[in-house]
């Protein structure tokens, strides 16, 4: 039950699994490598007790879908969508600039978008129709030019709705690591992709990492975390629903709350209890709040040092003075300013994206956007005039490296 951590130990917790199942993950790989398609629908029995007689959803599937669900979901997902878009709209770049350094040197930047994405969006324990949206905008507003979709069947019609919505057509009723290999080796019905994103358990975690030679990843995205800074302004009623509104996500989600004042966090924990006691989904969060508590540092100073070293996919800061705490912020996936700002905010419909790098890996890699889809590619324009300024330096640098040929590749031009 939650109770007050051991940083050091909670810290190092947090990758074990993913050591624990990289062997069973690369036998699945391996068999979808060998059989494709036989391997998808013999893995899909084995795991989810399901017999597939088409792995590919069909349009008509897909359109019958608006009829499963609820008018108010439908138009709800629709403003999210525009408002996830309207936000990831804000980060595309130009697609190519230029800009001339010096007489006769123009460099410059030229973006591309990949040609083929797959997302993954869990199932399972809930639908995920968010996460759908937040996998497949992104790569929509940066021009990807196919993307398709892998969930674990039965595929839930609110989740073909919000894929709908955001116009992906391609999706297909297959889950876990198996569906991690098809989208990167591909099959007979899956073509294989260039990029894979999106969250989900370890094993879809795992094949993720194990398959970056074979396809790029976004970043390792497993069960969802939450790590609350607070002070003794906070209030212990909203810490511990954002706590619980994480814990509810999977047994294996972790909640942390670091705070410098000993009263909140004993009044947060009497405030988890009595919550967890009465939620729907009181069996998943009570398992998630076995390895989730607290800890109590000594000041402010050293409650953001702790936060930074946990790198925790979503941080909610509140205290007195949220601004100037955020500034000495280093590592976290996305960060919630203030009392209000719930994190389930930013889950469904802030507009910022939920898919978000888990287990300290906030302190390596950025949460999803729209660079994720794209290649950069530098661009050098250069006339005879910029070979004359620079073909020195590149000569007597390229000669000092004994790169003779690259010296005189420039001589060459400038002896005309």
């Amino acid at each position: 039950m939650w109770q007050a951590l051991d940083i050091g130990t909670w810290i190092a917790g947090r990758r074990s699994d993913l050591d624990r199942v990289k062997g069973p993950v690369s036998e699945i790989i391996e068999r979808v490598r060998a059989e494709g398609d036989d391997a998808l629908i013999d893995l899909t029995k084995r795991f989810d007790g399901i017999d597939l007689t088409e792995i590919a959803v069909s349009d008509e599937e897909r359109e019958a879908a608006y009829d499963l669900v609820d008018a108010q979901l439908v138009e709800s997902l629709v403003q999210a969508e525009a408002r996830i878009s309207r936000f990831h709209e804000l980060q595309r770049g130009r697609d190519l600039w230029l800009q001339e350094m010096e007489p006769g040197i123009t460099l410059g930047v030229k973006t591309t978008p990949l040609s083929r994405v797959g997302a993954y969006v869990p199932g399972g324990r809930a639908a995920y129709p968010s996460t759908a949206l937040m996998c497949t905008i992104p790569a929509m507003v940066a021009g990807v030019g196919e993307i398709c979709c892998c969930t674990p069947p039965p595929v839930n019609p609110i989740t073909l709705v919000a894929l709908d919505i955001a116009g992906v057509g391609e999706v297909y009723r297959v889950g876990g690591a198996q569906a991690i290999a098809a989208m990167a080796i591909g099959t007979d019905t899956i073509p294989r992709v260039e990029k894979i994103v999106g969250p989900g358990n370890v094993y879809v975690t795992a094949a993720k990492m194990l398959l970056r030679d074979e396809a790029e990843i976004d970043f390792p995205a497993g069960p969802s975390e939450i790590a609350i800074l607070a002070d003794s302004t906070a209030n212990p009623v909203f810490v511990a629903a954002d706590i619980l509104a994480q814990a509810e996500h999977d047994p294996n989600a972790a909640c942390v709350l670091v705070t410098t004042d000993a009263a909140l966090a004993d009044a947060v924990t009497e405030q988890v209890k009595r919550m967890a006691a009465g939620a729907e989904r009181r069996d998943i969060i009570q398992k998630a709040l076995d390895h989730s508590g607290y800890i109590v540092a000594g000041d402010i100073d050293e409650a953001i040092e702790t936060v930074n070293g946990i790198a925790p996919e979503h941080l909610s800061v509140q205290v007195a003075d949220p601004l100037s705490v955020l500034n000495r912020i280093r590592s976290a996936g996305s960060i919630f300013v203030g009392p209000y700002s719930a994190v389930a905010c930013g889950d469904y419909a802030s507009g910022t994206n939920h898919v978000l790098p888990t287990a300290g890996y906030a302190s390596l890699y950025s949460g999803l956007d729209v660079n994720h889809f794209c290649r950069r590619s530098t661009v050098q324009v250069i006339t005879r005039e910029g070979l004359e300024a620079i073909g020195d330096v590149v000569e007597t640098i390229a000669d000092a490296e004994g790169l003779h040929a690259h010296a005189e590749s420039v001589r060459v031009r400038r002896r005309g």
